[in-house]
Formats: structure tokens, sequence, C-alpha cells
């Protein structure tokens, strides 16, 4: 497996892989797939300031991770927001620990130094995951999402880098 910066080749791949979570579960607040041209879209958009990482084993995507701005104040330059997807075929083999230690290494060059994940909560194995790499949650959100005729929370998690 290698850990790479995303190129928009990966489009296709990557609204594929995020296609599941919205599709088929409530991690995703979003009610409709990207298309791999609205993908494109949001590569370009992010890659511009941050980090968009994929890991990739034998020309297949396997997951991706990026980052994101935390808000619009400038004093937040020094927190972003990150996410996380993997092949849903894929999960618990060690991709989403690769991808997000590639990712902190590269957002302390940029001098962050707060990570968030806003996580859906409770469900999916996300908040342990998120535990497991060094998060701990500092906020929570209830029923602030509904999807599939249910109200969902979220937390928000956070590490220092």
């Amino acid at each position: 497996m290698i850990i790479r910066t995303v190129a928009e080749e990966d489009a296709k791949a990557i609204a594929s892989i995020y296609r599941y979570y919205v599709e088929e579960t409530a991690i995703s607040f979003e009610y409709e797939a990207p298309s791999e041209e609205e993908m494109k879209a949001r590569i370009r958009s992010i890659y511009r300031d941050y980090p968009f990482i994929v890991a990739e084993e034998n020309g297949q995507i396997l997951g991706y991770a990026y980052a994101h701005r935390f808000s619009q104040r400038a004093a937040y330059r020094v927190s972003v927001e990150v996410t996380i997807y993997l092949d849903k075929d894929r999960t618990e083999k060690g991709i989403g620990s690769a991808l997000y230690a590639e990712l902190e290494r590269q957002l302390r060059k940029m001098n962050i130094h707060s990570l968030y994940a806003i996580v859906m909560y409770p469900g999916y194995g996300s908040v342990e995951f998120h535990e497991k790499q060094g998060y701990r949650i500092v906020g929570k959100l209830t029923d602030c999402g509904e999807k599939y005729g249910k109200l969902w929370s979220v937390v928000y998690m956070e590490k220092k880098i």
C-alpha cells in the first residue's frame, strides 16, 4: 500500500467509496452522493489549501483523508477539520491509521496544531477509531441531523498535534 497526494483522476474511485456512506449509512448527513464531476470540484477546492491524500494498492483506491478549514475566522488558521473514508470492505486493516498519520505529518508542516473530527454518534465504530488515533470527545450535538426518518447526534472530537 502507498499513500500519496490525491489526483483529479481519483475522483471516480473516491465518489464510489463515499457513495456507500451516503446511501447506506447515517455516517454522512448528505442525502445524495456526489457525482464524479462534483467530487473533482471538491478535490480541487480542498487541495488548493490543505492536504488531501489517498491510500492505494495495486492501482485501487482503498480510502482517503483530507483536512479543510475549521472556521472562516482568521484566528482559527491553526485548526482544521479532518475527514476520512475507507472502502467499506477494507476497514480495520490499518489503512485509516496510516492515512491519518500521513495527514498529521503534512499538517504539522503547515503549523496546524488542533484537529477536529465531527463524528456521528453513536454507531459504526467511528468514535472508537478516532479515540485509537488520540482524539477525545469535546462536545456533543444531540439530535442535530435527520436521516432515514431518525434523528442522529454528532460528537466533536479533538486532537492536538
